[in-house]
């Protein structure tokens, strides 16, 4: 569908998903995460993959929850979905790599932190930006706080501040990092090593890796949607969300 947020296109054992949300710069409205996790899902059901590529279309991969939407729906119930989607990431029965062209942020960070390589070019940005709007990155501390160590998770989630490609690839959340124009070739070089392996040790080896990610999320993810909700309904996340709408 040409109105679709999601899209899916194949390249030599390869699903090439991109996000294509413009409006909202991809944030994570119930749509755009119920058109991701349906690709997710259709790829994991194809045999014939190696890999699954997870990409923008337009400069910024995803600028985190759709805080216009948090205004007016349930957002237990989205977190829920967003669970849901970080879980599909991980547990695809072959490689999720991400490639990075632009800036992250909160909720974003989640299908970065789900992904099994990151590729992310050397001007993009991070930042848990949840606690200057009244909220914790709950939904997303699962899959974060298996990549970073304990200190950058705590610096990260406390402070919201900027990080840097290069910072975010020394604490464990980017695989490499590159600069703009030599992206194309870092991320064909990736997607040519998964080429070369055999689909069942790539199957074997992703389970190996993500038996215990998957456990997480199965035995916190309700509670973090819960924990979620929970503060993007309080009245100080209201009102943050509401000011930072008008800027």
């Amino acid at each position: 569908m040409s109105d679709a947020l999601v899209h899916r296109a194949d390249d030599d054992r390869i699903a090439v998903i991109t996000l294509d949300s413009p409006a909202n710069r991809n944030a994570l409205s119930r749509r755009l995460i119920a058109e991701l996790t349906d690709h997710l899902a259709q790829a994991g059901a194809d045999e014939s993959l190696h890999g699954i590529l997870l990409l923008s279309s337009h400069p910024v991969f995803c600028a985190g929850a759709d805080l216009k939407e948090a205004a007016t729906v349930d957002m237990v119930e989205s977190a829920r979905g967003i669970i849901a989607l970080q879980r599909a990431i991980v547990a695809a029965p072959v490689p999720v790599v991400t490639r990075l062209d632009g800036p992250v942020r909160a909720g974003g960070l989640g299908l970065v932190a789900s992904s099994d390589i990151v590729v992310c070019a050397d001007s993009v940005t991070v930042a848990l930006t949840e606690v200057r709007l009244g909220l914790a990155a709950a939904v997303i501390s699962i899959p974060l706080r298996a990549r970073l160590s304990p200190r950058a998770a705590s610096d990260w989630f406390l402070t919201g501040r900027s990080v840097s490609a290069t910072e975010a690839r020394d604490q464990g959340l980017v695989t490499h990092v590159a600069p703009a124009d030599e992206m194309d070739a870092v991320v064909a070089r990736v997607l040519d090593h998964l080429r070369a392996g055999a689909r069942q040790g790539l199957v074997e080896a992703k389970r190996l890796l993500t038996t215990d990610l998957v456990a997480q999320f199965d035995s916190h993810g309700d509670e973090m949607a819960r924990l979620s909700g929970l503060l993007f309904h309080s009245e100080v996340a209201q009102q943050r969300m509401a000011a930072a709408l008008r800027r």
